[in-house]
């Protein structure tokens, strides 16, 4: 996800330790058609989870995100009093609904603590039941995202591995579930208790493996064929784990999908580097932030990279030219289907950019109509809540704040194109938990 970005994320964190000592959008001036490339909608069987994902778009929301609150770190006002934080209300989920969102994917902490022995945390249990409770009343859908889990901690997703003596302490960075195979174990049960938990919630309608596993950040190695060639087998191989967390799951829960991204942050190019699995109702997700460097880029007013432009994209020496055509060819399904697994289920349950970047929400526009075109579900990061001490250090991925830097407050949707960008895809949304009918 964006946060784990070295230089966003150590503003946000350095902020939170101080504080603890409406026409339709358009490209150019012309009016565009949100589906003018989308692929045709078929006929759903009412309560079926798995045709949410499959013959077209049916999904299209936004990521609610929450970490465990560390007070020493954080302070009480950053991201709320705790346990977990920033603090969602009901009228937030109710904002996004009203919106045209109909799911959320919810990025959250994992049931079983992060330390041994491994055992259910009662408090992540009730805040996941809190946060379902209130996508339910808002007529959303949701997805359960596990950020954390037996012997991962958020810091390991988010916190800088090679340099994290710069700003964070070792303690806080756990990443046991790529070396202990008591943790994986753990991680196994976790996942086999959450089934058995969820598996009868008809707005539940994806459990996801594992926010970016990252395995290859510890080794500092980012090619998929190298990595696989060093460590293919051994516990630090995502390859490995998957499939077993899938067998618990289905041992409980035969229905539900599964979602799985890749090793690599789940960056599109490791997507294809997973093994297959022959098993009914998988869909392989990744997260799409290329090019990292614009959608990533600092505010600034003297130097940027624009949209469309030319610039290195890829880290390799050499200009791109990055436009619709660059995505296309990115996004061609593919570069990005399993090896060995042509026609495999695919959705993209993150992608954003900074709202600042120069023309967001054309580059927005463009890769929501090739997410259409292939009929992918979607969820951008973040939808943020209205929690007001998280605007000034957390503010870059919330485009509901508009393109200007300096504005910390949300701007109203005729005039904020990156809203609207957003809400006129929203708009084709037709199925909710309410009329979709239970499994």
């Amino acid at each position: 996800m964006p946060i784990h970005s070295r230089l966003l994320l150590a503003a946000f964190f350095l902020f939170a330790l101080a504080s603890a000592c409406s026409g339709a959008p358009t490209n150019g001036g012309e009016t565009f058609d949100a589906t003018a490339t989308a692929a045709p909608t078929p006929a759903l069987t009412a309560g079926d989870k798995w045709s949410l994902w499959t013959g077209g778009t049916q999904l299209r929301g936004a990521n609610i995100y929450q970490r465990r609150v560390f007070p020493e770190l954080d302070g009480r006002e950053f991201l709320g009093p705790g346990p977990f934080g920033p603090p969602y209300s009901q009228e937030d989920f109710d904002r996004l609904a009203a919106l045209g969102a109909n799911y959320v994917n919810l990025s959250v902490p994992g049931l079983f603590t992060v330390e041994p022995p491994y055992a259910l945390d009662q408090e992540a249990q009730a805040n996941l039941d809190r946060l379902l409770a209130l996508a339910a009343n808002a007529d959303l859908f949701a997805v359960i995202t596990f950020r954390t889990g037996p012997g991962r901690s958020e810091f390991a997703i988010i916190g800088d591995l090679d340099d994290k003596d710069d700003w964070l302490p070792d303690e806080y960075i756990v990443h046991a579930v790529w070396q202990e195979p008591e943790a994986q174990d753990a991680w196994v049960e976790m996942w086999r208790y959450t089934a058995a938990r969820y598996a009868d919630n008809p707005i539940v309608v994806g459990y996801d493996l594992m926010c970016e596993p990252n395995s290859n950040a510890l080794f500092d190695v980012w090619d998929p064929g190298e990595f696989a060639a060093r460590y293919g087998g051994t516990t630090y191989d995502w390859n490995q784990l998957y499939p077993r967390l899938v067998a618990a799951i289905r041992a409980v829960d035969p229905l539900t999908p599964i979602l799985i991204g890749g090793n690599g942050y789940s960056a599109p190019a490791w997507l294809a580097a997973m093994d297959p699995l022959d098993e009914d109702r998988i869909v392989y997700t990744f997260h799409q932030y290329e090019p990292h460097r614009y959608t990533h880029q600092q505010a600034s007013f003297t130097y940027y990279y624009p949209y469309p432009g030319e610039f290195d994209a890829d880290y390799d020496g050499e200009l791109e030219r990055v436009d619709r055509a660059w995505l296309a060819d990115l996004l061609d399904p593919a570069r990005l289907t399993p090896s060995g697994r042509p026609g495999a289920t695919l959705a993209v349950n993150e992608y954003g950019l900074v709202r600042y970047a120069p023309f967001a929400a054309d580059f927005l526009r463009d890769e929501m109509q090739l997410f259409e075109q292939h009929g992918w579900n979607y969820a951008v990061w973040q939808w943020y809540p209205a929690w007001e001490p998280l605007a000034e250090g957390d503010n870059a991925f919330n485009l509901r704040f508009g393109p200007d830097p300096q504005r910390l407050y949300e701007v109203a949707l005729e005039d904020n194109d990156l809203l609207q960008t957003l809400t006129a895809f929203w708009s084709q949304n037709r199925l909710r938990p309410s009329n979709f009918g239970s499994p």
